[in-house]
């Protein structure tokens, strides 16, 4: 084999490489026209094609039901040698309208390693007298040899060229996942609150989403920004629980320099940097009344005065907010004013619980999985009948977070295929084995399984990961190996995810042994 033949091995664009695989063929057997053909459906397509015709060859499909001299390669898996005038399989309208007809055929099978046929190539004598090819039995075992091991390099390339394309489509649906996170329900219940959510975008009024912790209220909050004429202006957010009254005062309204000692210049408020576009106020149950009576005027008046400013400032913002508490029993409480409660709900919308959608959880377990695969960028596990058909009947009180939360939990822990019921947790095999998953649900006891899942809940992928990992190696004595195997990854991915995430062996690990 000469060297330029090895350069064939080393091409992985396939395009390039059958061209440069049916040249070199064209050019040991001395011919001028040759085609490369691929079995696809119910078709063989031809893929290159050499000579003066070759633009009326290329594209070209041949039905499987057909007679033709590559189809017989193909299904007999072996090559033939064919003259045009008497052989019954050649496909003769291909050439209706060629100048120079064919004479003599010579065509391989193409092989993948497993010795499956992929395909075939065709090399053609135009002579009258078909005296171009070397027939002689030895010379053409050397050349199904060359075919042979250029059909597997064709081979590697197209694999090699569609796994770049997975990894492509792979890489941009989780952009896409990432840029845009999907709302997943079709129970009537649910599909009733959307159908209100896209109404509410056509207006300007302001929304108040009520609902439990983790049924999607920020989801719907981004859903009808989206949907709305504001849509090209800033959609912005702010938990009213999660910063102190004062520094919660200053990030909604703004500050002016000097307003209050470490004010060494101006900041703009939340709803000044949203102007024209819309605030999500997340937990505005928790907002302290010293603070309402300043988004009452922002409701009322579309205007705003930062700490230490002696004037107020016209904005133009839609205020969508959301709470897990019971308002009105706040109202009575005398916690929440009530006319700043008529204000914001002049638009209300009420998330039902994960347990009142039950039908809605195989479309989100599905989601999920389809989601975190591509963030690991590793095939989808299947979920069995009897796993999805616990988590169906669980009552879920952490809602869609704490579905989500488990699924992550289910690839990491999870080492086959397939999600089986022993996968899942005890707490939910035991509640769901005791609830008819389309009646009402038991209130759950706030026993200890109860406790775990809520703090499931409570973590971020990263925490929940280092604990796994943390698990895993106590329960392998600190052994890496072990632990990796156990694990389902090779050790240097294990110690290296163990770097990344700090997990170092505590010294009372040693001091137990």
């Amino acid at each position: 084999m000469n060297r330029s033949n090895l350069e064939l091995f080393k091409e992985l664009n396939p395009e390039t490489l059958q061209k440069k695989f049916l040249n070199s063929l064209l050019k040991i057997q001395n011919v001028q026209r040759g085609s490369i053909w691929i079995k696809k459906n119910d078709t063989y397509l031809c893929v290159e094609a050499a000579g003066a015709e070759s633009s009326h060859i290329k594209g070209v499909s041949l039905d499987v039901q057909h007679p033709s001299i590559v189809g017989w390669v193909i299904e007999n898996k072996k090559m033939t040698v064919a003259e045009t005038k008497s052989d019954r399989r050649h496909y003769k309208e291909v050439e209706d309208k060629f100048a120079v007809k064919s004479s003599l055929i010579l065509c391989f099978p193409l092989f993948f390693r497993d010795k499956k046929v992929y395909g075939a190539v065709q090399i053609i004598d135009t002579t009258p007298d078909k005296s171009s090819f070397n027939l002689d039995q030895g010379y053409l075992e050397q050349l199904q040899n060359l075919v042979d091991i250029c059909s597997i390099a064709l081979s590697n390339a197209i694999l090699y060229a569609n796994e770049k394309k997975k990894t492509q489509s792979l890489k941009s649906a989780l952009k896409e996942a990432k840029n845009e996170d999907l709302i997943i329900g079709q129970s009537p219940l649910f599909q009733k609150c959307i159908d209100l959510v896209k109404s509410y975008a056509d207006t300007d009024f302001h929304v108040l989403i009520t609902g439990e912790s983790g049924t999607g209220k920020e989801l719907i909050a981004e859903r009808i920004h989206r949907l709305s004429a504001r849509k090209d202006k800033p959609f912005l957010v702010q938990n009213c629980s999660a910063i102190p009254e004062t520094l919660l005062e200053s990030e909604l309204f703004g500050y002016k320099k000097g307003a209050f000692t470490g004010a060494s210049r101006d900041k703009m408020g939340l709803f000044e940097a949203a102007d024209g576009g819309t605030v999500f106020l997340d937990e505005i149950g928790d907002m302290p009344m010293s603070l309402q009576a300043g988004l009452l005027r922002v409701l009322q008046k579309n205007e705003i005065k930062p700490l230490g400013e002696t004037s107020v400032r016209q904005i133009d913002v839609r205020i969508v907010a959301a709470t897990n508490k019971e308002i009105k029993q706040m109202i009575a409480d005398n916690s929440f004013r009530q006319d700043l409660f008529y204000r914001l709900s002049v638009l209300p919308v009420h998330l039902p619980a994960l347990r009142d959608r039950r039908e809605d959880i195989p479309l989100l377990v599905k989601h999920f999985l389809e989601k975190e695969s591509l963030k690991a960028g590793t095939f989808e596990k299947k979920i069995s009948t009897e796993a999805m058909q616990s988590m169906v009947s669980y009552s879920w009180p952490g809602n869609i977070r704490e579905l989500e939360n488990l699924i992550r939990y289910l690839m990491v822990t999870a080492e086959d295929e397939y999600i089986e019921l022993l996968n899942v947790p005890l707490h939910i095999r035991k509640q769901g084995a005791n609830i008819d998953p389309y009646g009402a649900p038991g209130a759950p006891s706030r026993d200890a399984a109860t406790e775990f899942i809520m703090n499931l809940c409570s973590m971020t992928w990263p925490q929940l990961e280092k604990e796994y990992v943390i698990s895993l190696l106590k329960k392998n004595n600190w052994n890496i190996t072990w632990a990796a195997k156990a694990s389902g990854v090779n050790r240097s991915t294990f110690a290296s995810r163990m770097r990344k995430l700090k997990v170092q062996r505590d010294r009372q690990d040693f001091e137990s042994m």
